[in-house]
């Protein structure tokens, strides 16, 4: 299936804050980059192609098919993936870079080229000319989004350990209280005798608890 129209999203969508995990970060830079990968395989079979490399046609068809659904993916997203999910990506791929309209018309073209190929028609030279011509240019293209989705992972990267922060902070806050309330426990436990011996464990439980929080407090902080 052809992609000819602009996959362009919603500005609501865009602007959405969405929750991402590490791994679909890891995901998407690793499909950005494999956009750039197939854009250079799909061209250097398509030449081969054309001077009678056997199979080189099947293999840059392979390569333009990868190339198409790694797009596709990455605009519109899937199951696991969520397209454009911030107001950096719609620049790249809707604003002034054109990302979207370039990478299209760069598969346009090598469909173009590559059925002048298979079809072993006399007109297959200009097509394939200009398919090498757009190369760098489509590469820069790739390379300047693929940026976006390193920079977007560094920042995530970042707030989730600023958050991670400030919940250990909130533990240990919580930690010191129960510290507190176990002494005080503990000193009217004594004060009771006999009778206080079950609060008194109470409080050594209590205890005990608090210093379990101050050693994972301080094995998330060293994480973080």
């Amino acid at each position: 299936m052809l992609m000819t129209e602009p996959l362009k999203m919603g500005k609501q969508a865009a602007e959405a804050i969405t929750p991402l995990s590490g791994e679909v970060f890891g995901a998407l830079i690793n499909l950005s980059g494999r956009r750039r990968f197939t854009s250079q395989r799909l061209v250097l079979y398509a030449l081969l192609a054309s001077h009678g490399e056997e199979g080189g046609a099947a293999v840059a068809r392979e390569a333009l098919g990868l190339f198409r659904a790694a797009h596709l993916a990455l605009v519109k997203g899937d199951s696991k993936l969520p397209g454009i999910f911030c107001a950096e990506l719609q620049e790249v791929y809707f604003g002034a870079p054109d990302g979207d309209r370039k990478i299209l018309a760069f598969i346009a073209l090598a469909e173009r080229a590559l059925a002048a190929i298979e079809q072993g028609r006399s007109d297959a030279a200009a097509p394939l000319a200009e398919l090498v011509r757009m190369t760098t240019p489509i590469l820069a293209v790739l390379n300047q989004i693929t940026t976006v989705y390193e920079e977007q992972s560094k920042r995530h990267a970042l707030l989730m350990k600023k958050q991670l922060r400030g919940v250990i902070t909130e533990i240990e806050t919580i930690a010191r209280q129960a510290k507190m309330v176990a002494f005080n426990a503990r000193v009217v436990a004594a004060r009771a005798g006999h009778a206080g011996r079950e609060f008194a464990v109470v409080a050594g439980v209590l205890s005990t608890i608090t210093t379990e929080i101050d050693e994972m407090v301080k094995a998330a902080l060293i994480a973080a």
